[in-house]
């Protein structure tokens, strides 16, 4: 038995407890019920739901969501439209986001999906100063697609 206070109050019977807590006008709560014997604090509970959500909504707040940005890019894409788009993502990745680099193929670009990969190279190779290949490039239906994530300078 743990008191208000937060002192040893011993062991002691239920019903004893539960006068203890009645007197205190406050709550008898089961901490370690598996414990033997169980281990039972005086508090008042709705104080202690109160500042378990508030920690929780606090720590909540610090988190950092890490959201997924696309950049998409075509097979014939000129070197000032490569640059535009890798400046893009710098912007992203900087900002703490993962970038999902898509590169699309459409109709006859189709059969070219081999020399293709050359482009998502080049692109990963613009940001390797501050990020790193997640996932590399990998073949999905119409489109070849790969993840860059922000580098871990320790």
């Amino acid at each position: 038995m743990i008191g208000e206070d937060g002192e040893q109050l011993g062991v002691m019977s239920a019903k004893e407890a539960l006068k203890l807590a009645k007197e205190a006008e406050l709550d008898l709560v089961k901490i370690a019920p598996t414990a033997v014997p169980p281990v039972c604090k005086i508090i008042d509970y709705g104080k202690y739901r109160y500042e378990l959500a508030r920690r929780e909504k606090e720590a909540k707040k610090k988190q950092k969501v890490i959201e997924v940005k696309e950049v998409r890019l075509t097979p014939n894409i000129e070197d000032n439209d490569l640059n535009t788009k890798a400046n893009a993502a710098r912007k992203f990745i900087e900002k703490g986001d993962k970038v999902k680099v898509t590169l699309r193929f459409r109709g006859r670009e189709m059969s070219h999906m081999a020399t293709s990969k050359v482009v998502l190279d080049t692109f990963a190779e613009k940001l390797s100063d501050i990020a790193v290949v997640e996932k590399a490039a990998k073949l999905e239906g119409r489109s070849m697609m790969m993840f860059l994530a922000a580098k871990n300078n320790k």
